[in-house]
């Protein structure tokens, strides 16, 4: 009498344990990614109930320190026309979005603002300066 077992192995691939794996992987990269914030600076912006969207091009930062950043770059108040400068490249309708935290003075926006201005009338380039706000509650 023969002894045959029971058990037999199939040269066949089941690939429902790989699928359940990728969604759980898919699933967990979906999660995270929501998670990171875009913003590297902490800001508290000023509130505003208008909806101005535009296409950025450069973000500069002014911190509760007064101090600046373009593109998360540190930079002083001499070094704003060059590094904004560099940043717009060849771009003739550039957008400059700036952060500014609620607690800085106005002289500080005011400089970006002039910085742009001055790139403005040496390219003769209509460059915008838009100021980011959060909604308000």
């Amino acid at each position: 009498m023969a002894i045959k077992s029971r058990n037999k192995v199939e040269p066949t691939f089941n690939s429902s344990s790989m699928s359940d794996l990728v969604f759980l992987l898919l699933i967990f990269f979906m999660l995270t990614s929501t998670l990171v914030a875009p913003n590297a600076i902490k800001l508290m912006l000023p509130s505003s109930n208008s909806k101005t969207m535009a296409k950025q091009t450069v973000t500069v930062y002014v911190n509760e320190q007064f101090q600046y950043f373009v593109d998360e770059t540190p930079a002083e108040d001499s070094q704003l026309t060059d590094l904004i400068n560099a940043k717009i490249g060849n771009d003739s309708q550039a957008t400059v979005v700036l952060r500014s935290d609620k607690s800085v003075p106005v002289q500080y926006i005011v400089n970006v603002i002039d910085a742009v201005n001055e790139i403005n009338n040496a390219t003769n380039n209509n460059h915008k300066v838009i100021l980011a706000t959060s909604p308000k509650k």
